[in-house]
């Protein structure tokens, strides 16, 4: 028997499924253990829990595993993919896959195949591959320089869009937009006043924007327009990344008509419905035809295949 290992490496945790050639054995979640998120011994940590639990749940040895798959974002960063393969060498046996999570969340959608996936959780990215089997990506680039349509993002721009609207009641206070905004985040932060919360938001290092997430839909529920504001500016943005890979797709594609199939995965498209909805409006604004998805493919499912297939 031929055994298995696929991980989905994401910001806040990381998803570990142990399988063989027909069917998923077990299935764990820790924290993550993505060395840009988490020190070497919290990542150590979570990652010797992990192989530990497989280990007592299967009854399978890390030294009869077969072959490794692991997608995580930033794969090409040092900091990421050394720590891994350092890591894996001591722990587990056979050999190791080490892709980006655009590619085995494609693999989970489209093994193989041509497609789009769109990845928005405590960070995003949009990633495709054509016909001939090429990858393009757009975004991903980091919570500094892209995360458009994230949780990182959403909290961070809701923070801004509360303080720019004190700016702007300084001026015409009659026509500023109020928000409770504000008031939400710091209760959410147990902060007592706007003046710690500015001490808080601007400290090194910077608190996990991606936690106010929560915070800005239920304002947004709740019928405030700066938050609504919001969760509509990131679905645009990611469905502008979307809309730049269809573009290439379709240069290459057999048919100039052809339109990509699409899929999303990741907690904020699966859960937070005014930003997928933003998003597959942009998309449908300047390609009627698209087909966008109903619900969310599990990216794991995609380092399984990946594992199985080398």
């Amino acid at each position: 028997m031929k055994y298995y290992l696929a991980l989905d490496v994401g910001g806040t945790k990381t998803d570990y499924a142990l399988a063989d050639e027909t069917r998923e054995i077990a299935r764990v979640r820790t924290g993550t253990i993505k060395r840009m998120r988490a020190d070497d011994a919290t990542a150590t940590g979570h990652l010797e829990s992990a192989l530990e639990e497989l280990t007592s749940i299967s009854g399978v040895s890390m030294h009869e595993i077969q072959r490794t798959c692991i997608g995580t974002a930033g794969e090409s960063v040092p900091l990421v993919s050394d720590w891994l393969r350092t890591a894996f060498a001591s722990r587990v046996s056979g050999e190791l896959l080490l892709l980006g999570d655009v590619e085995i969340a494609l693999d989970a959608a489209f093994p193989g195949q041509p497609g789009i996936v769109a990845i928005a959780g405590t960070g995003s990215n949009v990633a495709g591959r054509s016909h001939d089997g090429q990858l393009f990506s757009t975004g991903g680039w980091g919570p500094a320089l892209a995360d458009q349509g994230s949780g990182h993002r959403i909290g961070l721009q809701a923070l801004r869009a509360a303080f720019l609207s004190i700016d702007e009641a300084v001026s015409e206070p009659a026509r500023s937009t109020p928000s409770i905004l504000l008031p939400a985040i710091l209760e959410f932060w147990n902060l007592a006043s706007r003046e710690y919360l500015i001490e808080y938001a601007n400290s090194i290092p910077a608190p996990d924007f991606s936690a106010l997430t929560e915070v800005v839909v239920a304002c947004a529920e709740s019928g405030d327009s700066v938050a609504q504001s919001v969760l509509r500016r990131e679905g645009e943005s990611l469905g502008y990344l979307v809309r730049l890979i269809t573009r290439r797709l379709r240069q290459l594609a057999p048919t100039p008509e052809w339109t990509p199939s699409l899929a999303f995965t990741g907690s904020i498209l699966e859960k937070v419905a005014p930003v997928r909805e933003a998003l597959i409006a942009s998309l449908q604004r300047e390609f009627p035809a698209f087909q966008t998805p109903t619900g969310v493919i599990d990216p794991i499912e995609g380092a399984i295949w990946r594992a199985r297939n080398g």
